[in-house]
């Protein structure tokens, strides 16, 4: 196994906190991708990208975990974006732009700070980019608590937010409270991003969590194995990416390794067009990316009643009766 396993990869500190920091982030962000891409807010997560990017890097400013600042700015943008009108889709655009605007500045200050103080040494690349392998074990046990808060709030919400994801009036005429699920979700996709922020880096966290649940639906039309199917694939991304960039550092003579968080992103986007070849395809039996809960299905057959009722009524002619 020599040749898979270059010499000290399973006795190596560094590379266990790597594989269980990445591990944790690939499946929250994996779980939260899901309903993100389900709701159309894949720009959404995008631009709490850019907000932990000014978190992570006024966090280091100031001398804190960047975690916390990833975590508690993404919250902030989060709030932002549903009070200016993150319920409807263009009020979604008007509110990502507006909280996107923002965050870019203050993360270009925050960053440009931290490059021209020399307590910050490397900010920058850390923020931007990740440094999984530099990563402390003291940080493990706050990133296990985000990831419980944040999968707890996906599974206390799943029905009302599965409904309101797929048919937001729909969801609203049966009482579910669309307002509130909607600012449930924004907070679990803040943790989401800051804790892939922290594996990958900011700039690259939207594959993270985009990447996995996007191959996922494309093999499946059913929440609950389009769940599993990301988490595996945003796991098993992960940890490849982890043991090729520790294993790139024997490859070339001058024994510089390949940075995780490229060597992440590439094997999602390959698994993403993977997921599209026509073998695959038929060996997983997905013909649709629609995917149509209960409550849809019941809605589209309350349709076609009407439908019905409404022919009948226009007459009772033979011709309006052959097209029921």
């Amino acid at each position: 196994m020599h040749w898979v396993f270059e010499p000290g990869f399973f006795s190596s500190e560094p590379v266990h906190v790597a594989l269980v920091i990445g591990g944790i982030a690939a499946v929250v962000s994996a779980v939260v991708g899901v309903f993100t891409v389900l709701r159309g807010q894949s720009f959404a997560g995008h631009a709490l990208t850019d907000v932990s990017t000014a978190g992570g890097s006024g966090a280091l400013l100031v001398g804190i975990s960047p975690l916390l600042g990833f975590v508690g700015f993404g919250l902030l943008g989060a709030g932002a974006m549903d009070a200016i009108g993150v319920q409807r889709v263009r009020g979604r655009d008007l509110a990502t732009g507006i909280v996107l605007g923002a965050a870019t500045g203050l993360a270009a200050l925050f960053l440009f700070l931290d490059t021209t103080s020399g307590a910050t040494t490397g900010a920058t690349q850390q923020i931007l980019f990740g440094s999984i392998f530099t990563l402390d074990p003291s940080e493990i046990p706050i990133v296990v608590v985000f990831s419980i808060v944040a999968v707890g709030m996906i599974a206390a919400l799943y029905r009302p937010l599965l409904l309101a994801s797929t048919d937001t009036d729909l969801a609203a005429a049966r009482g579910v409270p669309v307002r509130l699920v909607a600012l449930g979700f924004m907070a679990a996709l803040a943790v989401a991003v800051g804790l892939s922020a922290l594996a990958i880096g900011a700039i690259l966290s939207t594959a993270l969590l985009i990447g996995p649940a996007a191959t996922a639906l494309r093999l499946t039309n059913r929440i609950g194995a389009a769940l599993v199917a990301a988490v595996v694939i945003g796991v098993g991304v992960t940890w490849l990416g982890v043991l090729l960039s520790y294993d790139s550092y024997y490859w070339v003579s001058d024994q510089n390794a390949v940075p995780v968080s490229s060597l992440i992103v590439g094997l999602v986007f390959v698994a993403y067009l993977l997921s599209g070849l026509p073998a695959i395809r038929r060996l997983t039996g997905r013909r649709t990316v629609m995917v149509v809960t209960e409550a849809e299905e019941a809605r589209l057959r309350g349709q076609r009643v009407s439908s019905r009722a409404a022919v009948r009524s226009d007459g009772d002619s033979p011709r309006s009766r052959r097209v029921l």
